[in-house]
């Protein structure tokens, strides 16, 4: 069954136009992307591994995350993506908005708007169910970990790892001081 995304203007707001997944987007169009960093209370952020068959960055390490389909926002993309890719099920007010940004597709076409969403969650990896058309491993990572996968070249990478790291430092608890920020 095709995925459908809305098109969104620049600031991630949807236009009415929807857009099949797989086609070439035209430039100047957007679609809504979400990134969800999963932390606990010892500061650890849930990772997983994408798979050595993936189209983009094989068998890299990432947080959570994919496009919204049509109809959805960010916050419920990144809840349905955490659902799916890490079967787990995420409470709306444990988390935040942390950023907003643009990215350029590969093909240079098109963009996607990215929401990236900070939540706390205390889980161990055993109540993780990982999906196997996407990801085959998973871990709890600590800043020091993820700058290591970075240069090992084996983590996606981000441009705001620094401004990331940054805040979550400032939290004393991740899990009672995460504002939700609609």
């Amino acid at each position: 069954m095709p995925e459908y995304w809305d098109i969104c203007d620049a600031d991630g707001n949807p236009t009415g136009r929807i857009h099949e997944k797989g086609n070439p987007m035209h430039p100047g169009e957007y679609h809504l992307a979400v990134t969800v960093w999963i932390r606990n209370s010892e500061g650890k952020f849930l990772l997983s591994r994408r798979l050595p068959t993936a189209r983009h960055d094989p068998h890299f390490w990432e947080p959570t995350g994919g496009s919204a389909i049509a109809g959805e926002d960010s916050l419920t993309a990144a809840l349905r993506e955490v659902r799916e890719e890490l079967g787990l099920t995420l409470d709306p007010s444990r988390g935040e908005l942390f950023k907003r940004y643009n990215w350029p597709h590969g093909d240079g076409k098109g963009m996607a708007h990215f929401c990236t969403w900070l939540f706390s969650l205390d889980t161990p990896l055993s109540a993780v169910t990982l999906q196997p058309t996407e990801t085959c491993d998973m871990m709890w990572a600590d800043e020091d970990t993820i700058r290591r996968l970075i240069r090992e070249g084996i983590f996606v990478p981000y441009t705001y790892l620094d401004e990331l790291f940054a805040h979550c430092r400032m939290q004393k608890d991740p899990v009672e001081n995460t504002p939700f920020i609609p």
